[in-house]
């Protein structure tokens, strides 16, 4: 949709929209007729360091140029369009600390090898009983199950709106489903560029909450908000392609894999523990991926092995042959969990690296002993190891560089501070009446 288009269609403004270093959505709103002169002057100022991540108070001036389709919102009658945005130094060159610039960097570097990258994410979350408007708390609005059908049930009535709306919005869907825990669904929407799922991933976030507001319901992508029930993951399938073919695909040995799809492997499990602090950036991700439950925390791959970090979905055709990576969860930020992904696998390509070979059996079962006589290990076990990792990896850093890479480092420091000093409830109860 072109900006005519936009006053063919009675758009009265435009939400110019960007994301912090957490991946939060970020929005200065205009009219259509400003908007054009913003463009014609080559972008809107704002005040930069009030933003997470982005820079101090005597180098506050920054701007925005859009850079993306414009989406009309239904729920505005569509009178506001949309469009994301990439930010700016004041001297007009790409501002180094920003998301989008990351992931435009790194799929840069991909095409300077003849690769486009291609992702499709599964979004799961969560529908509470939202009480009193207020304060939300993790009540599950039903009791269903997997792949339940409850066709009166609130839930199923966002669902259904939901995927209208994105179908208005121009989001190719593929299926909205109940997931295993109570209250628990998935959203799977067709695979794209991965610049352009970034954008969608949450723009999909905020269409699921605003929907959910609207039934009474509360949708919480929070990773693992439930005691003793399932988290909830973003597994991410994906691809390289080159000269318009999968340069996943092979046509032979048993996984139709070609030698870049298995390098490309190989990077991600070499790199699987330093990027885990990306692609699972909070406290809560590590109380999801914990050992012994059904979560994706073993460093390894296989085909129907769903124990595994990586998965080799059983497909038929070359243009659907993929990696699916399972770790990841929506708390991320899809532009720098995409950038970090793309990056390991890159290496993994650059230096024709080997995975081992892939387990089949489930690792759920593994002792410690059978976990070393596969190689096997485990990602971090809480987000202070796993910043350990990420400070360590010079790959993350050189991908980020060295701004963006310091900022969410120190975002993620602030967090765990606060989470090591806090007293929950768990501990009032189980050492106060006895110590």
């Amino acid at each position: 949709m072109e900006l005519g288009d936009l006053k063919k269609a009675g758009v009265e403004f435009v939400s110019m929209q960007f994301v912090d270093i957490l991946g939060n959505i970020k929005s200065c709103e205009t009219t259509l007729q400003h908007f054009e002169e913003v463009t014609e002057a080559g972008g809107l100022w704002f005040d930069g360091s009030s933003i997470q991540g982005f820079t101090r108070i005597f180098e506050s001036d920054m701007f925005l140029k859009p850079d993306g389709p414009f989406t009309l919102l239904p729920w505005a009658n569509n009178r506001i369009a949309r469009v994301p945005c990439n930010v700016f130094n004041r001297d007009k060159t790409p501002f180094e600390g920003d998301p989008r610039n990351v992931l435009k960097r790194a799929l840069a570097q991909a095409k300077e090898k003849g690769f486009e990258y291609f992702v499709g994410p599964e979004l799961e979350f969560f529908l509470f009983k939202d009480v009193n408007g207020a304060t939300a708390q993790p009540d599950p609005h039903d009791k269903a199950g997997y792949f339940d059908w409850s066709p009166l049930d609130e839930g199923s009535e966002v669902k259904r709106e939901t995927m209208l709306t994105l179908q208005q919005m121009g989001v190719p869907m593929e299926r909205l489903s109940h997931e295993v825990a109570h209250g628990q669904h998935e959203i799977g929407f067709k695979y794209d560029s991965a610049l352009e799922m970034a954008d969608r991933v949450l723009l999909i976030k905020n269409v699921v909450k605003i929907i959910a507001k609207k039934h009474g319901l509360y949708a919480s992508f929070m990773p693992k908000p439930l005691f003793g029930k399932n988290g909830s993951g973003m597994h991410v399938h994906q691809s390289l392609w080159k000269g318009g073919e999968n340069a996943f695909y092979s046509g032979e040995g048993e996984y139709n894999l070609s030698d870049t799809a298995l390098q490309f492997i190989a990077g991600q499990i070499k790199h699987a523990r330093a990027f885990a602090g990306i692609i699972a950036p909070t406290v809560n991700s590590y109380k999801r991926l914990v050992p012994g439950y059904e979560a994706p925390v073993y460093v390894c791959w296989g085909r129907v092995n769903r124990s595994a970090m990586i998965r080799i979905p059983e497909v038929h055709g070359k243009k659907a042959t993929r990696v699916e990576l399972r770790c990841p969860d929506p708390s991320t930020n899809p532009y720098l969990a995409f950038s970090a992904m793309l990056a390991a696998g890159l290496d993994g390509i650059a230096g024709k690296l080997e995975p081992p070979a892939a387990v089949e059996e489930s690792v759920y079962d593994f002792d410690d002993a059978k976990l070393k006589e596969f190689y096997v290990q485990t990602l971090p076990g809480s987000l202070g190891e796993a910043m350990a990792e990420t400070r360590k990896s010079g790959l993350i850093e050189k991908t980020f560089g060295k701004h963006a890479f310091e900022k969410h480092l120190a975002a993620q420091e602030r967090q765990w501070n606060d989470f090591r000093l806090s007293v929950s409830d768990w501990e009032i109860k189980t050492y106060l009446p006895r110590l």
